[in-house]
Parts: C-alpha cells; structure tokens; sequence
C-alpha cells in the first residue's frame, strides 16, 4: 500500500482544520460510538445550548467529546504515547459514562456486532505495540494504524473507538496529514470491516479503506491560488 500524502500542513495549519470542523467531528464520532445525534444536536449541545428529548447520555458524550478535543488542541507538542491516550478516554468517559475513565479495564467485555472478544489489556504489551507503530517512516499510515490498533486492543471498558480516533487525530494533527474521519455515507461499510479486522486481526483492507475514504483537510495551496485569482479577477 501507498500512503502518499494527502495533505501537507504544518501543525498550526493542521490545527485551524481541526478546530474549524470540530462540531463535525464530534458528530460522527458519536455516530460512530451508537449516539443517536444529529448535526444540529450536536452543534447546540457543543454550544451549550438545551436539547429537548436527548438522554443525559448523549448530552454528556458530546460534550466529554467536546473536552477531550480542547484537551488535543492544548496539547499538540505532547507525544501520543500510552499516558495520553489514558488521559483521553479519561475525557470522554468522565461523567460515569464509562466505567473506570482513564484506566485500563479489569473486566471481560463483549463487541457489539461479533461473538469475538478482546484479550485483557496488557500494558507493557500495549506500550511496546505504541512504540513500533509511532516507529512508521510515513505519518498518514501510522496514524491509521494507531487507531485501529486501539481499536482492537480495547484498552477501556467503555468510548474505545472514541479514545482511538482522537488519539490518532492528535499524532495527524501534530504531523499536518489532516484529519481522520469516517464520513456519514461510509459508517455502515466502516462498521463492517471493523468487525471482520477484530475477528481477524488483519487491518489492511480496513486501513486502505480508511485511507481512501476518511482523510479530510484543506488545500491551502490550492485555496491561497484561488484567492490569488480571485483578487486579480476582481482588480
């Protein structure tokens, strides 16, 4: 597989796209997680604004969500190690969403959608699994594969796919590769091959699949042409 760069920005770069389409962000994040949000919600609830007939539950994910990306934006020079991707589920589990936020689960859990289930965490494994993926040589596929590594690890008993995609997004965002982010249309066949990766635990179909459908980001080479153009145009 080739993972040529999609985009090519520099970490502020990177981080004004993040911080512009973050509502969106969440919302499909939440989607992806089983919250029944729409866009609107999401963007009211983001907002601090009162949302009839929404559960406390989906009020607090969005909105431990919402945290868990402010935390991402403060800390872009930190290292997507084992400590922060604890700190992040710390986020989005808080609230008692989930049980145990931050910490490795000591429980059996089931996946919804399979008979497969996870292994208990290990954490001298799942450090040395972090440490030879961050050794990747090209940014945009080891940040695909560090999520879906978290993914099938299911490190917490609760906001996994959560935990993964931001903790991937931060290593995007501090490498100005875009964002990683599985469009709406694309959930259903997401889903899908996650299942048969954690049945698997082979992650190539799903990290071209991955690849070629749920980069997102800006041009801005493109755009600051277009906006050349545009004054020209209009001089």
């Amino acid at each position: 597989m080739n993972f040529i760069r999609k985009y090519n920005l520099t970490a502020d770069e990177n981080l004004f796209v993040a911080k512009r389409n973050v509502v969106d962000y969440i919302w499909k994040i939440a989607k992806s997680e089983g919250f029944s949000v729409t866009y609107p919600e999401t963007d009211a609830i983001y907002n601090g604004i009162s949302v009839a007939n929404k559960t406390v539950d989906e009020i607090i994910a969005v909105n431990n969500l919402k945290h868990a990306w402010q935390f991402v934006f403060n800390t872009v020079d930190y290292p997507t190690d084992f400590s922060y991707i604890c700190k992040l589920n710390g986020y989005i589990a808080d609230g008692q969403l989930y049980l145990n936020a931050g910490i490795l689960r000591h429980i059996q859990i089931s996946v919804s959608g399979t008979s497969w289930k996870p292994d208990y965490p290990d954490e001298f494994q799942i450090k040395q699994s972090l440490k030879n993926i961050m050794g990747i040589d090209n940014p945009t596929e080891r940040c695909i594969t560090l999520m879906l590594y978290c993914m099938r690890a299911q490190m917490f008993s609760g906001g996994n796919i959560s935990t993964s995609m931001i903790a991937a997004n931060h290593e995007m965002i501090r490498n100005g590769c875009g964002i990683i982010s599985v469009p709406i249309e694309h959930q259903a066949e997401f889903m899908k091959l996650l299942i048969e990766f954690y049945e698997t635990n082979e992650m190539s179909t799903l990290k071209q699949f991955v690849y070629e459908t749920s980069i997102d980001g800006i041009d801005l080479e493109a755009q600051k042409k277009h906006d050349e153009f545009q004054a020209v145009d209009k001089a």
